[in-house]
C-alpha cells in the first residue's frame, strides 16, 4: 500500500475515503462509537505531502482505529461505559503518540466491553458489536470492535488491550491476527486501567508483518509508566523469510480439556503434524495447573479492578447522578447508574476477595498460584522455544448464548489467561475454519518474555506456508 501511495497509483485521501465508505456501509455492525471523518481526511492531505517529498514516517498510509479505552488528546473516550459519558481526554496514550509520530491516521474509536470486562462485546453500554463474518454471532471481547473493524475492512489495523485474552480471543473469532506483547513492552500510560498487573496494549491486523511493525513503533521505555520495560530488544523488522526449526511444546491439558470443541482439537492436532513435517520438534508438555488459571486470574483481576474503578464515583471522576442529595447517595446512585451488570459483578467480587477475613483465602492464594504457574512456565521455556495451544475452546458463539452463565463465559479465557498471568508474549493466528458454522478460529503461540522477534518470524513464515499451500 505504501508503495502504491509513493508511486501515485492511489493517494492517501482516496484511501481514507475508501475506509470511511466502508464504515458507513457497515454501520449496522455497531463497530464505531465515533468516526473522525474530517480530521482523517485533513491528516491524509498533510501526510500525502510528506510522502511526496520523501519525509513521511514509517506508518504513512496506515489507517488505525482505537479501542474505546485508549485515550486520544481532545477526543472523547468512554470505556464503553455510561459513567464516562461525555468525557474528553486532555492527553494521548504514549502508544498513540508514537503511532502519530510515524504518520499513522486515527480514523475513529471503536466499541468494546465496558471497561474491557467481557469476552463477547455484549457488555457495552452502547450496544453489542456484531461479528462481520456472521451477524448472528459475537465478535469476541473485550476488543471486539477492534477485531471487527479489521475483519470488516474498515481500517488497516486497530489497537486493543489484552488483560486475559481480550485481543487474541476476538482475533480468533473474527479471523485476524492478534498480538499481546510481553507485559511492559508497550507503555500502559493512557490505557484506562482494568487489571494493572495484567493489562497490555497490542495490535489487531491482517498480517503478522503489520502487527510486528506496530509493536516495534509502540515498544520501549516510557517515563510515564514505571512498569514499562527498558529491555532494548524493540526491533522486529525486517521479518526473516527463513527461520530455524523450533522446539515447540503443545499443552496437552488444553487439547484434553472437556470444554474444547472437537473440531478445534482436530485442527490443532493437524497443525502439530504439519509443524513436525516441516522439521520442527513438537512434543506434549504438561500444565497440570490449567484448571486453576481462570479462577486465579479472576481473583486477581477483579481485586485490581475494584481498586482501579473506585475513582469513578461521581465526585472524583465520572458522571454524577441527578438523584444525588448527599455524599452517600452520590456514590451509590452514580455507580449504580453508571456501571453495567458485568462491571458491578467484578467490582463486588474484587472487593470481597480483598476484604478482611477473605484476603488470605482468595487473593493471597491466587498470587501463590500465579507464582507457581510463572515458575512452571519458565521451566518449560528452558526446553522449548514456543508453547502452542488453541486460542479459544470454540469458534464464536451466538448472541445471548452465554450471558446467563458467567462461569461459562469466563471459561472462554481458559487458554489465553496463561500469557497474562505470567507476562509473556502471545499471538493468535487465524489458522482454522469450522465446517459446522463456517467461522474462523485461531491457534495461539507463546514465547519467553521479550522474544517477540522470534514469535513474529515464526508466525509470519507459518502464515506464508499456509497461504502457499492453500
Amino acid at each position: 500500500m505504501k508503495a502504491d501511495l509513493s508511486d501515485g497509483v492511489t493517494n492517501l485521501k482516496q484511501l481514507v475515503e475508501h475506509y470511511l465508505n466502508r464504515i458507513a456501509e457497515q454501520s449496522d455492525l455497531n463497530i464505531f462509537l465515533e468516526v473522525y471523518s474530517e480530521e482523517a481526511i485533513q491528516k491524509a492531505g498533510e501526510i500525502q505531502r510528506k510522502i511526496d517529498d520523501g519525509s513521511a514516517g514509517q506508518l504513512a498510509g496506515m489507517v488505525i482505529a482505537l479501542k474505546d479505552n485508549i485515550v486520544y488528546a481532545n477526543h472523547k473516550v468512554n470505556a464503553a461505559s455510561k459513567i464516562l459519558e461525555g468525557f474528553e481526554s486532555l492527553y494521548s496514550a504514549t502508544a498513540v503518540e508514537r503511532l502519530l509520530a510515524e504518520d499513522a491516521i486515527i480514523i475513529g474509536r471503536v466499541n468494546c466491553d465496558e471497561f474491557a470486562m467481557g469476552g463477547s462485546n455484549e457488555n457495552s453500554a452502547f450496544g453489542s458489536v456484531k461479528n462481520p463474518l456472521n451477524t448472528d454471532y459475537v465478535p469476541g471481547g473485550s476488543s471486539g470492535g477492534s477485531a471487527a473493524a479489521v475483519a470488516a475492512g474498515c481500517c488497516l489495523a486497530a489497537l486493543g488491550s489484552d488483560t486475559g485474552g481480550s485481543i487474541r480471543q476476538p482475533a480468533s473469532f473474527c479471523g485476524v491476527v492478534g498480538v499481546k506483547p510481553t507485559y511492559g513492552r508497550i507503555s500502559r500510560h493512557g490505557l484506562i486501567a482494568f487489571g494493572s498487573s495484567f493489562d497490555q496494549i497490542g495490535p489487531l491486523t491482517r498480517s503478522v508483518e503489520d502487527a510486528a511493525l506496530l509493536v516495534e513503533i509502540m515498544a520501549g521505555k516510557d517515563e510515564m509508566d514505571t512498569t514499562s520495560s527498558s529491555n532494548a530488544e524493540t526491533t522486529y523488522l525486517p521479518i526473516s523469510e527463513k527461520v530455524a526449526t523450533k522446539k515447540i511444546g503443545y499443552i496437552q491439558e488444553a487439547l484434553d480439556s472437556e470444554s474444547i470443541n472437537p473440531e478445534v482439537k482436530e485442527k490443532a492436532v493437524e497443525f502439530i503434524e504439519k509443524l513436525r513435517s516441516e522439521g520442527h520438534t513438537v512434543e506434549p508438555v504438561h500444565l497440570e495447573e490449567l484448571n486453576y488459571l481462570v479462577p486465579a486470574y479472576y481473583m486477581l483481576t477483579t481485586a485490581e479492578a475494584s481498586s482501579n474503578l473506585a475513582r469513578y464515583d461521581g465526585i472524583h471522576y465520572g458522571k454524577r447522578s441527578e438523584e444525588s442529595t448527599d455524599i452517600e447517595s452520590t456514590y451509590t446512585a452514580s455507580r449504580t447508574e453508571g456501571f453495567g451488570p458485568e462491571v458491578k459483578r467484578r467490582i463486588l467480587l474484587g472487593t470481597f476477595v480483598l476484604s478482611a477475613g477473605y484476603y488470605d483465602a482468595y487473593y493471597a492464594k491466587a498470587q501463590k498460584v500465579r507464582n507457581k504457574i510463572k515458575l512452571k512456565t519458565e521451566e518449560l521455556f528452558k526446553s522449548y522455544d514456543l508453547l502452542l495451544s488453541p486460542t479459544t475452546p470454540s469458534t464464536a458463539f451466538k448472541f445471548g448464548e452465554n450471558m446467563d452463565d458467567p462461569v461459562k463465559m469466563y471459561l472462554e479465557d481458559l487458554f489465553t489467561v496463561h500469557a497474562n498471568l505470567v507476562g509473556i508474549p502471545a499471538i493468535s493466528l487465524p489458522l482454522g475454519v469450522s465446517k459446522e458454522n463456517n467461522l474462523p478460529f485461531g491457534l495461539q503461540f507463546m514465547a519467553p518474555p521479550f522474544h517477540e522477534k522470534e514469535l513474529f518470524n515464526f508466525s509470519h513464515n507459518l502464515m506464508q506456508s499456509i497461504a502457499l499451500k492453500a
